[in-house]
């Protein structure tokens, strides 16, 4: 990945967000609180990676790779609620609610989840790349986000909990929970680039081939690593009483299954001609994290 993106991601991130001189300056600052936790930014790297791929202006996929970015912080932030996953540390520090109460935490998710689609919809980005995608965007982020993306995934896993779910039920969860965000940003970069519809697949596929090594990957580290180490309680799902890919086929078969997930993430990337090693290392460095 390009060295530069960390930082522009940052700059973008901070030009988006709210000013702290208003009324509402305790949301703003629950919403920052999160926003600026620090983590991977995997998503909005990816929107600039594949954007650069497509021959794409780095400038005009800002707004996508912001967007995204806080739809995925939004979902962390709900997730952690007593009412979801109930967990009191995130990135290391205390969960959103622990900070700033589970009123203003929900108000802050639903807050970021608005403002990526004001993002996207804004005089700004349309002028960027246009009003085709800009709509093509919103109309992605929202189908991979909703009742039958990711917060679909999330009731599943909810519904999961102190069940025996099989192995189809599970695959269907991380497929919505985890991947179908991922699969978004990589569209994401894609449409900011006004590429065609065969590259805008082969990135879904991508995205979504990483997603379920990255979740598999997860699950691994839930059992194998430590507080200090994750940034988070371990052991929350055998605790939740979650079925996992883990419970269900065990850590050796689930490191195959990692493997196998990261060379079809690589194999998907042979629909675009450009230089495709940092996106090749990015699916393999993920699938070899600690954290």
């Amino acid at each position: 990945m390009n060295n530069h993106y960390p930082a522009l991601i940052e700059n973008a991130l901070e030009r988006y967000l709210p000013s702290l001189d208003c009324r509402e300056r305790k949301l703003i600052e629950s919403m920052r609180y999160s926003l600026e936790a620090g983590g991977k930014r995997v998503r909005p790297m990816l929107v600039l990676a594949f954007n650069a791929l497509c021959g794409g202006k780095t400038k005009a996929a800002l707004p996508f790779a912001c967007a995204v970015e806080m739809i995925h912080t939004y979902s962390l932030i709900h997730d952690d609620l007593p009412c979801m996953d109930d967990d009191d540390l995130r990135r290391g520090k205390p969960s959103n609610h622990k900070a700033f109460g589970e009123d203003t935490a929900l108000l802050a998710g639903d807050a970021l989840q608005t403002l990526a689609f004001e993002i996207l919809t804004s005089d700004e980005t349309a002028a960027l790349v246009g009003d085709a995608a800009c709509r093509k965007a919103v109309n992605a982020l929202a189908r991979y986000a909703g009742c039958i993306g990711m917060a679909g995934g999330q009731m599943i896993d909810l519904e999961s909990e102190n069940t025996n779910a099989p192995f189809e039920v599970i695959q269907d969860l991380v497929g919505k929970k985890t991947a179908c965000l991922l699969q978004a940003a990589c569209e994401l970069g894609c449409i900011s680039a006004n590429a065609d519809e065969a590259k805008i697949t082969a990135a879904s596929a991508y995205g979504r081939a990483i997603g379920f090594a990255f979740q598999i990957q997860d699950d691994i580290l839930d059992c194998t690593s430590t507080d200090e180490e994750l940034g988070k309680p371990v052991g929350s799902d055998e605790e939740n009483h979650k079925s996992t890919f883990v419970s269900i086929v065990g850590i050796n078969e689930c490191r195959r299954m990692v493997d196998a997930y990261t060379a079809q993430a690589i194999g998907a990337l042979r629909q675009f001609g450009g230089n495709t090693n940092a996106l090749s290392h990015f699916a393999l460095d993920l699938a070899k994290r600690k954290k």
